[in-house]
């Protein structure tokens, strides 16, 4: 039996118990006043000098004394049911300590062995992941992946949003990155290439066409797929694509992006996949709130606009939200490749600045001076 059921039979026994209990106290309180009402009529019959007056109280104290001995038999039985259940809700209680100590060590033991498999598999990770280490080191090209050179082009986004049954505010989210780009240091560096009802179509096309290095989707997502829209002008479900045909869509191209960002509720599972894929990627960790996402996306792409690293554009992403007083600004995660640093990884670099030329000497007469 087990500690739950042994506990159920406790309480129904101590219930019993306690009305056990009850019903004999109120025989008793019975008793008693039967008992007292027979002592009264038989103090009174014995003042009375009236023969018949004598023997009626008499025996009214009689059926009273009656009713009393009956009360006291019952109070009795009730006790004795009571002290009974009483000594098995004492056994019951040590029944129950014992099957839920055992039931507690049964979990322990499990949750030891948990842990203790946890910590092999973070063990065996570690090796591994030491051997890699000691496998590149001193090759001077291996020791960090960076992103592929920047070449003197504009950093290309590629801004889809879905939003089939008209519920989100992809515009608005779009209209917002898009000012916050045009405010920010290096604004003439980013391009922006928005579909504000975007099919999987306008995803394959502008992979191959726009050759985007980061793509942005907003829209209803889950672990394991994304939703685009359908080519109709009435509202509808969408059109359901696996995580797997995302993730092998951004795969095809010759060039992948270098980053993906996924603003979407409950995508960080796919964005932890996906960086087997491109170097940096970004979901959400639960369902994010329309206003919250929004904040995020137009910071971030400011700051990274602004020439900051994609962890300083993550992390005033977060900090926006939580500054607007909303909610979800731990929602937003990072993930990146694991020799990737995100730290030092910059989307938007700007070509350095000629110095400007030295000026000519020249003599008192303004002449130039011949060099040796």
């Amino acid at each position: 039996m087990t500690a739950g059921e042994y506990r159920a039979r406790l309480e129904r026994t101590r219930r019993r118990q306690a009305d056990a209990e009850r019903r004999a106290a109120s025989l008793r309180r019975r008793e008693a006043t039967a008992r007292a009402s027979a002592t009264q009529q038989r103090s009174s019959a014995a003042r009375t000098h009236s023969t018949g007056l004598r023997d009626g109280r008499l025996r009214s104290a009689a059926r009273r004394e009656k009713e009393a001995n009956r009360a006291a038999r019952d109070a009795a039985s009730w006790e004795a049911r009571g002290a009974l259940l009483g000594k098995r809700a004492a056994a019951l209680d040590v029944l129950w300590a014992e099957a839920d100590a055992e039931e507690r060590e049964a979990v322990e033991t499990v949750l030891r062995h948990e842990r203790r498999e946890a910590m092999l598999r973070i063990a065996s990770e570690q090796t591994r992941l030491d051997t890699r280490i000691t496998l590149t080191e001193g090759k001077m090209n291996d020791v960090i992946r960076h992103l592929r050179a920047p070449r003197p082009e504009p950093l290309r986004v590629l801004m889809l949003g879905a939003a089939a049954g008209g519920d989100l505010r992809i515009p608005r989210e779009q209209a917002r990155i898009r000012t916050a780009v045009e405010r920010a240091l290096h604004r003439d560096l980013v391009e922006l290439d928005a579909h504000p009802a975007a099919t999987a179509d306008h995803l394959l096309d502008g992979l191959t066409r726009f050759r985007p290095h980061v793509v942005h989707f907003s829209g209803h997502s889950a672990a394991d797929l994304v939703v685009f829209e359908q080519d109709t002008d009435r509202f509808h479900d969408g059109a359901v694509v696996s995580a797997r045909a995302f993730a092998r869509a951004i795969a095809a191209v010759d060039e992948q992006p270098l980053l993906v960002l996924l603003n979407s509720c409950d995508s960080a599972p796919q964005a932890a996949r996906l960086v087997d894929t491109v170097p940096l990627a970004i979901g959400m960790s639960a369902s994010i709130g329309d206003i919250d996402a929004i904040t995020y996306a137009a910071r971030f792409y400011a700051a990274v606009a602004d020439g900051q690293s994609i962890r300083s554009a993550h992390a005033q992403g977060r900090v926006a939200i939580e500054m607007a007083g909303l909610l979800d600004h731990d929602l937003p995660t990072l993930f990146h490749a694991a020799d990737v640093d995100p730290s030092t990884a910059l989307l938007v670099s700007p070509p350095p600045v000629a110095p400007p030329p030295l000026p000519t000497p020249t003599d008192d007469n303004s002449e130039p001076v011949a060099g040796p």
